[in-house]
């Protein structure tokens, strides 16, 4: 098998202080926690930016304030956002794509979220496709329904995507596609087979899914975006914990971690800082 390629997902545009103490929400907190996520086993770190506030932005220069903050601390692949909060225009989620990140998201679909709707339309996704394409960042595909790998594909088609893509299975999200291991595999055998996978369980669905993930051969993410207890009535204290999680499972299992020059060897990412 492939090394095992840990994202971490340190904040998210959900979750607050209130309800997860350790969450991390200004630049220099956010920085920190990735190094430490680095140092714990992660290769990548999915960051969505907070304001003064604390409260989810897309702005280009808080993003860049953390983008600078990580580089001068640790290797980690750094990659923004550019789903931001289900009110931010497009205009605004593209913001962190002016930094010329070596990897970003792009969401492949609407679907239902929560009590809300996460709408990106045909236009969005290749507004967003071509301007990784044209800055050549590397793009992951985030899937919440299975509809939305067909939409992927048609970028591919139209030769806005590059292969191998790079797919991150959101499973368990309320309103979208369930996370048990069956809806996991369908999503598996659904893709292109050169190409690569992470999976991020939602709540109580990322420990299974990421153990189910090592064994087949898949990547892992984990962190505060998509869960943020560590065990049933049990805070995670710190997004660093959950990585600590997933590799001391790797280890016992067998699998080798990838170190972040690993990370872009294997998923093609022009060489970052």
């Amino acid at each position: 098998m492939d090394k095992l390629i840990i994202t971490a997902a340190l904040t998210g545009a959900e979750v607050t202080k209130e309800i997860q103490p350790a969450l991390p929400v200004t630049p220099e907190e956010i920085a920190q926690e990735a190094c430490d996520c680095c140092n714990a086993g992660a290769s990548i770190v999915h960051v969505h930016a907070r304001d003064s506030e604390g409260k989810p932005t897309q702005k280009r220069e808080v993003y860049a304030a953390i983008m600078q903050k990580i580089r001068e601390r640790c290797n980690v692949i750094f990659q923004p956002s550019t789903g931001g909060a289900v009110w931010h225009t497009p205009q605004e989620r593209g913001e962190p794509l002016e930094l010329d990140p070596e990897m970003a998201t792009l969401s492949a679909g609407t679907c239902n979220f929560g009590e809300d709707v996460f709408f990106n339309s045909p236009e969005v996704m290749e507004h967003f496709a071509k301007e990784m394409l044209r800055r050549n960042i590397k793009p992951e595909i985030e899937i919440f329904e299975r509809g939305m790998i067909e939409n992927a594909l048609r970028l591919v088609k139209k030769g806005l995507l590059k292969e191998p893509v790079h797919f991150d299975f959101v499973l368990g999200v309320p309103g979208a596609c369930p996370g048990s291991i069956e809806d996991l595999l369908h999503m598996v055998r659904s893709i292109p087979s050169r190409s690569t996978w992470t999976v991020a369980g939602i709540g109580r669905h990322e420990l299974p899914l990421a153990v189910h993930a090592i064994l087949i051969g898949g990547h892992v993410r984990v962190g505060f975006e998509d869960n943020i207890y560590y065990k049933r009535g049990e805070l995670a204290r710190s997004n660093a914990s959950l990585v600590e999680r997933v590799v001391r499972i790797a280890r016992e299992l067998g699998r080798d971690l990838a170190s972040p020059n690993e990370a872009r060897e294997m998923l093609g990412i022009r060489s970052g800082g």
